[in-house]
C-alpha cells in the first residue's frame, strides 16, 4: 500500500460542546414545551407562524408551486422507494417452528407505531431525503408518521420537500429544524404523542440530539459527515471517477473523498481530473475544501489488499470502477451501500433509484446497514406448549434456576410439573 494523497478520515465522535449546548435545549424544550420550541425557532431560523403544523390547504397552496415535471419525478422516484422496500418486506417472514415434541417456538415482525422523520434544509434542500424514511416506514405498517423540516430562514417550508413528504404518506407536516424539531418529535408537547423512533440526518447539532434522544425513543443510526469511496483499476475512466469523488465533496467541507487504485498512473490521472473539474464545478467553495482536507488517494498492491483498505475505511458509499466486479463484490463487507459498476453512481442511489440514502458513516458500516424496511418492524419472539412438554422443560428449568440460586424462579417451574404430572 501506498498513500498518494493523505486526508483526514472524520469519526464521528462526541464533541462536549456541542453535546452541552444540545443538552441545555433539550432541557429547556422538554421543561417549557411550545414556548421553547417557538423561541428557537425564531432565534435559529427566524421563523415563528401562528402553527408549525402545515394544514391542508397550505400544503396543497405548496404543491400548486411546483412543475409537472418535478411532480412526475418525485413519484418516479417514490415508486421504486416503495417497490424496493416493499420487495424486503416480502423477505421478512414469521416463523414458527417445533422444536421439540409439544414445544412450538416462533416469532412476528410488528410494527413501531409512531416514526418522527427528519428531512434536512441548510446548505441544500434535500426533499429527496422525505422518501427515504417515511416510505419504509409506512410499508413496514407504521400507523403515524410526523415529518418535520426546517423553513428556508424567515420564508417557510420549500415545496418540493412538503410534496415528497405528502405523497410518501406523511400523517402531520411540521415545518420547523433541528433540535426543536426532534423535541417536538420525541416529547409530542402536548401537540402530537411521542414517538417511536426518530430517523433522518441533519446538522452535528441534529445528530447530538439523537444520540440524547436515544433511549427516550428508538433512532435509526447516528450519522456524520457523508463519504464516498472508488476503488478503480485501469481500465476505469479518471474523468467519471473524478466527477463521482466530487458528486460527494459538494455535501460538506467535512465530506470524506477516498479513491483506491491500483497504479500510480492512474492515481494522478485521477488527481489531475479533479483538480481540472474543480475549476469549473459550480460549488467548488465546498468541494475544493473537502478535496483539500478529506481527499485520500491509495495506492493498493492488490485487489485483496485493495478489499482489505476499504473495509478497514468501512465508507458510507462505495463505487466499483473495475472489470473484475465479482471479485469486490464477493469479498467486501464493510459499506453503507455499494454501487457495482461506472452505469451506477451514489447520486442514483441518493434520488432516486430506490435503495435507501440514510446511511451509516465514520466507520458505523462494520456494525450496522442503512435504512430500510425492517428498521420499522420489531421482531417479537413467542412461545407456547402442551401440558407434556411443560413437564419435560419445567423438569429441568427447575434445577437450573436452583443452581442460579433464584428459588422464585424454580417456584414457577416447578408448580407446573406437578399441575400436569397427570397429564
Amino acid at each position: 500500500m501506498k498513500t498518494i494523497k493523505s486526508g483526514g478520515h472524520r469519526l464521528f465522535e462526541e464533541d462536549p460542546e456541542t453535546a452541552k449546548i444540545v443538552s441545555e435545549l433539550l432541557g429547556d424544550l422538554e421543561k417549557n414545551g411550545m414556548d421553547a420550541v417557538r423561541k428557537y425557532s425564531k432565534r435559529f431560523d427566524d421563523w415563528d407562524p401562528p402553527s408549525f403544523e402545515l394544514r391542508e390547504k397550505e400544503i396543497d397552496e405548496a404543491i400548486s408551486k411546483l412543475s409537472e415535471e418535478v411532480i412526475r419525478d418525485t413519484d418516479f422516484c417514490h415508486t421504486n422507494v416503495r417497490k424496493f422496500a416493499e420487495a424486503q418486506l416480502a423477505t421478512m417472514l414469521p416463523l414458527e417452528v417445533e422444536l421439540r415434541p409439544g414445544v412450538l417456538l416462533g416469532h412476528k415482525h410488528i410494527p413501531v407505531g409512531a416514526v418522527g422523520s427528519y428531512t434536512p434544509g441548510g446548505r441544500y434542500p434535500m426533499f429527496g431525503s422525505a422518501q427515504m424514511s417515511i416510505l419504509p416506514a409506512k410499508v413496514a405498517g407504521v400507523k403515524t408518521v410526523i415529518a418535520c423540516t426546517p423553513p428556508a430562514r424567515g420564508q417557510g417550508g420549500y415545496p418540493a420537500t412538503i410534496n415528497a413528504m405528502k405523497k410518501a404518506g406523511a400523517d402531520r407536516i411540521f415545518i420547523l429544524g433541528g433540535v426543536q424539531a426532534f423535541a417536538l418529535m420525541a416529547f409530542g408537547m402536548g401537540v402530537a404523542e411521542p414517538v417511536d423512533i426518530l430517523c433522518g440526518a441533519g446538522n452535528k447539532y441534529v445528530a447530538e440530539a439523537k444520540r440524547q434522544l436515544f433511549g427516550r425513543c428508538g433512532i435509526d443510526l447516528l450519522a456524520g459527515p457523508t463519504e464516498i469511496l472508488i476503488i478503480a483499476d485501469d481500465e476505469a475512466d479518471p474523468a467519471l471517477v473524478a466527477c463521482d469523488l466530487l458528486g460527494q465533496a459538494e455535501h460538506d467541507p467535512d465530506s470524506g473523498v477516498c479513491l483506491i487504485c491500483m497504479s500510480e498512473d492512474f492515481a494522478q490521472q485521477a488527481i489531475k481530473e479533479v483538480e481540472s473539474q474543480l475549476k469549473k464545478l459550480p460549488s467548488r467553495d465546498v468541494a475544493e475544501i473537502s478535496w483539500k482536507n478529506n481527499g485520500i488517494v491509495t495506492l493498493a498492491d492488490s485487489p485483496d489488499e485493495a478489499v482489505r483498505i476499504s473495509d478497514e475505511y468501512a465508507p458510507e458509499h462505495l463505487e466499483l470502477h473495475v472489470e473484475e466486479t465479482d471479485f469486490f463484490f464477493e469479498r467486501l463487507t464493510n459499506y453503507g451501500s455499494l454501487f457495482i459498476g461506472e452505469e451506477t453512481t451514489v447520486a442514483y442511489g441518493d434520488k432516486s433509484i430506490g435503495t435507501n440514502h440514510i446511511l451509516p458513516t465514520s466507520r458505523a458500516a462494520r456494525y450496522t446497514g442503512g435504512v430500510w424496511v425492517g428498521k420499522f418492524l420489531k421482531t417479537c419472539t413467542y412461545q407456547r406448549m402442551t401440558p407434556a412438554a411443560s413437564r419435560e422443560i419445567g423438569t429441568i428449568t427447575e434445577r437450573q434456576c436452583n443452581v442460579e440460586h433464584m428459588p422464585a424462579h424454580a417456584i414457577t417451574a416447578r408448580v407446573r410439573v406437578e399441575r400436569y404430572a397427570d397429564r
